[in-house]
């Protein structure tokens, strides 16, 4: 399938490493061009030399919490491209703990990234697009189902998957859409870094794996893909949706 993402320009946060950087090599790889965002130099840099081995790609340090970031990257995009066809809004993982014992400057500092800058970068974005264009927002699967140990991303990604929501009625009758991704075990450093903190991080894993219906951890790569298809044209008369990327491990519907 032709997904029609040939010279479209994205803007992918948090993309240096993990789901964001997965987003953006098949979007570079099927043709589209990408600004890509991280908060330091080295990481920019090394993820925009390994995606311009597939496609266009173009880096900027930036904060998502920062308030000046959105437009920084809208300019960025429209100066290297000269449009702008939908933004993947990816955001690191807020700090692990259970919601009893978390410090509230923890929720607070998660409040401004994960859920206040990735408002701001959909808003801003809004603004800026034309008839056709999407914002994706990559948010987790604790969005129907919470998961154990991550208190703030439970109390966090359900608010944000309902703006979204919202925002996808609001942006419909201009010809934009809105799309939400909820991945869960997805083979990146973050969910290493979360089983590893299990006293045994291979038996959780093992455990992990079991629960899932599909027997295993997905692939960076095939999360990517879904996230390419959601963004492009070939998904026109998607918007409004979380798509789960989990093998089946969310037991709703």
């Amino acid at each position: 399938m032709d997904l029609g993402l040939k010279d479209k320009a994205y803007i992918v946060t948090g993309a240096t490493r993990g789901l964001g950087l997965a987003g953006a090599r098949e979007l570079a790889a099927d043709g589209a061009r990408v600004l890509i965002s991280g908060r330091t130099r080295q990481a920019v840099d090394n993820a925009v030399a390994e995606l311009e081995t597939l496609g266009t790609a173009r880096g900027l340090v930036a904060d998502n919490a920062s308030p000046d970031t959105p437009e920084r990257l809208i300019a960025e995009a429209r100066h290297h491209f000269g449009r702008l066809d939908g933004i993947l809004i990816s955001v690191g993982g807020p700090q692990a703990g259970p919601v009893e014992t978390t410090p509230e400057d923890a929720w607070r500092d998660a409040f401004e990234s994960v859920f206040l800058g990735a408002l701001r970068l959909a808003r801003a974005t809004a603004a800026a697009l034309t008839d056709g264009g999407v914002i994706a927002f990559v948010l987790s699967s604790s969005v129907r189902q919470p998961i154990p140990g991550l208190g703030i991303s439970n109390g966090l990604r359900p608010g944000l998957a309902m703006a979204a929501k919202a925002l996808a009625d609001e942006l419909g009758p201009r010809g934009i859409r809105v799309v939400g991704l909820l991945p869960a075990r997805i083979d990146t450093d973050r969910v290493r870094e979360l089983d590893g903190l299990a006293d045994d991080p291979d038996a959780a894993r093992a455990r992990a794996s079991a629960a899932i219906p599909l027997g295993r951890y997905g692939t960076p790569e095939e999360f990517g893909k879904v996230a390419a298809f959601l963004l492009s044209p070939a998904a026109s008369y998607l918007t409004g949706v979380m798509i789960p990327v989990d093998g089946g491990a969310l037991r709703t519907l």
